[in-house]
């Protein structure tokens, strides 16, 4: 039987680590099993994050083996090679579908009916590969997606107008990438249209702004891997976000990755769309509104995953 409230986490890097932690402090599991390709990185990992515990919430923390995925209710892949400096992310695409082609078989050996939630590079691709190699229902597998550009776009806007970033409301949409797109066009701050919110604010240039922000969204992760060597915390607290999502039953519209089926002209490809997110994964993929810009904008984006797919061997 599955257990919703036990989750596992498959990598211990960085990505996983921090995950890992934002998890424990969440307290919406009361099971969390780490694994990794290197097993004394997981039980260090496992050890460090247990001996907080007494200043969170009583749960569970330990390294294990797939076979310790077997009730898992959400399993959570931050596995793979992680964007170095002049790196796309689609340059890591060859090394990371290799390594999923090891590890999805060993989860679906002891578990088939969990949620996978996808977070490592090139994300909207290998959301594809985990379908294909895991032979789960679609809705079942999604990833991370441009739930964190989306996050960056709002907290820069929030910057820009001086305004609570929760109040602002706009997505980023496509690939999770450099292709990705600003939905400007459906975008509000707390119902107010964007544009009108800029003007009372006193930002009247909006197409320079717009260029501007978006722009800063798209690169921003080159420009903290370019100081830090690696982003993580942003997306710790992206993988939190979904996971609660998930595990509360929230029906949350969340810019994952999916499958689509038609929506906006495109079929049987992984994009990151708004959808409505809840304990099965995927309910519902939103077909919201788009200019006719930003709808070519989004086709040109599935073009250049689907040019990277076709030259996979799945």
């Amino acid at each position: 039987m599955i257990n919703i409230q036990k989750a596992a986490m498959i990598g211990c890097g960085f990505v996983g680590s921090s995950s890992a932690f934002s998890l424990m402090h969440s307290g919406i599991f009361s099971e969390l099993v780490l694994i990794d390709a290197d097993q004394a990185r997981a039980e260090g990992e496992a050890m460090d994050l247990s001996h907080g515990l007494p200043f969170s919430r009583p749960m569970k923390i330990y390294a294990g083996s797939y076979a310790d995925l077997r009730d898992c209710g959400l399993i959570i892949i931050t596995a793979g090679a992680g964007q170095k400096p002049g790196e796309t992310r689609l340059d890591l695409v060859h090394k990371n579908v290799a390594i999923f082609k090891s590890i999805i078989p060993q989860i679906t050996a002891y578990n088939q009916e969990a949620v996978l939630l996808i977070v490592s590079n090139p994300v909207d691709i290998l959301t594809q590969v985990a379908i294909k190699l895991s032979h789960f229902p679609a809705g079942r597998v999604l990833g991370s997606g441009t739930v964190l550009d989306t996050a960056r776009l709002k907290y820069l806007l929030g910057e820009h107008l001086r305004v609570d970033s929760r109040s602002v409301h706009a997505f980023i949409i496509g690939e999770h990438g450099d292709s990705e797109l600003a939905v400007w066009s459906g975008a509000t701050v707390s119902g107010v249209p964007l544009d009108h919110f800029c003007e009372l604010r006193g930002h009247y240039d909006h197409e320079a702004a717009d260029h501007r922000l978006y722009s800063e969204v798209r690169d921003s992760a080159y420009e903290i891997i370019s100081r830090k060597g690696a982003t993580y915390y942003g997306v710790a607290m992206t993988v939190n976000r979904i996971a609660t999502c998930i595990a509360r039953d929230e029906h949350s519209v969340l810019p994952v990755s999916t499958l689509l089926t038609g929506q906006y002209g495109i079929e049987g490809l992984c994009l990151s769309i708004p959808a409505v997110v809840g304990r099965g994964g995927v309910e519902t993929v939103l077909d919201i509104p788009l200019s006719d810009e930003e709808h070519a904008a989004l086709v040109r984006s599935a073009d250049t995953l689907r040019e990277v797919l076709d030259g996979l061997d799945l």
